[in-house]
């Protein structure tokens, strides 16, 4: 389910939305207080978090690893990988508040991939590029994500349609074949109108690709193929509350180069073609 080098907190905030209650909390207790949790023992945690060890234990294999010892370890790993820099203070003001949580989303880029699995990955770029038909969708906040990396696709060949109403996605995914793709950009994995495209998309057996936060959701349950984007934030509140989509703009420039890379020559007229177009639309 991680990549082995997926850290903690990241592998954490993956599962955090589908977690038992008692689970959650230790889940919860790890992320606020990790310097400490590192020198706890597994029924000290317990004790804090107000549950029993056994729950420990199933939360650190929920986290996937085979008990707290493993937890303690790769949190420690985590916390000393860090470069050791106090954050810098750009003063009280609203640009010196823009610069922090610019530092802030810069800091998280890094470990964008951490969750991804090759295999999956190799095989959502080979059934996109191949595809007779693909389809880029989303809904609320995500809708940008989506129309950023259907143009992009369109650009290098790749022909990729976006459709901005709820209906007429459904409509469209209700055509796809087998020899069709439909990609379904979701942050939670829990928009009910996404939802309802996999589900429409996977009745005419079409690849279903979901790029989504969390490695356990509604939509990685209907997808065929599930890309995890590590979030920018820590919890499923921070992500339904203030939904970056940073990591996700990114991670669509890399996709959608590696499947132009995938394409080879095709791709290479294409942009020449692309180019062509954008030189004729600038001013002399």
């Amino acid at each position: 389910m991680f990549a082995p080098s997926a850290p903690p907190t990241v592998r954490i905030a993956a599962v955090r939305n589908t977690l038992q209650p008692a689970e959650r909390r230790v889940a919860e207790l790890i992320l606020d207080s990790a310097d400490a949790v590192v020198e706890w023992t597994a029924q000290e945690l317990a004790d804090r978090a107000g549950v029993g060890r056994a729950t420990v234990v199933r939360a650190c294999q929920g986290f996937g690893y085979r008990g707290y010892p493993q937890l303690r370890v790769a949190l420690a790993a985590e916390l000393g990988g860090g470069s050791g820099d106090a954050a810098v203070d750009h003063g009280p003001g609203v640009l010196g508040r823009m610069r922090g949580e610019i530092d802030r989303v810069a800091a998280s880029l890094p470990v964008l991939a951490s969750l991804l699995d090759p295999a999956t990955v190799d095989a959502a770029v080979g059934a996109t590029a191949s595809a007779r038909r693909v389809l880029v969708l989303a809904n609320g906040l995500s809708s940008p994500i989506a129309s950023d990396l259907a143009m992009r696709l369109t650009a290098a060949g790749r022909p990729a349609e976006f459709i901005a109403d709820a209906i007429a996605q459904q409509i469209a995914a209700r055509h796809l074949t087998e020899q069709d793709v439909c990609v379904i950009v979701s942050g939670s994995g829990a928009n009910e109108a996404s939802l309802r495209v996999a589900t429409a998309a996977a009745r005419g057996g079409a690849t279903v690709v979901a790029l989504t936060s969390f490695a356990s959701s509604a939509l990685t349950d209907a997808a065929s193929l599930s890309l995890v984007i590590t979030p920018a934030g820590v919890s499923f509140r921070e992500e339904l509350q203030h939904a970056s989509r940073v990591a996700f703009l990114v991670f669509a420039e890399v996709f959608a180069a590696a499947v132009t890379s995938a394409r080879g020559d095709a791709a290479v007229q294409a942009r020449a073609h692309a180019l062509e177009v954008v030189s004729d639309n600038l001013d002399g």
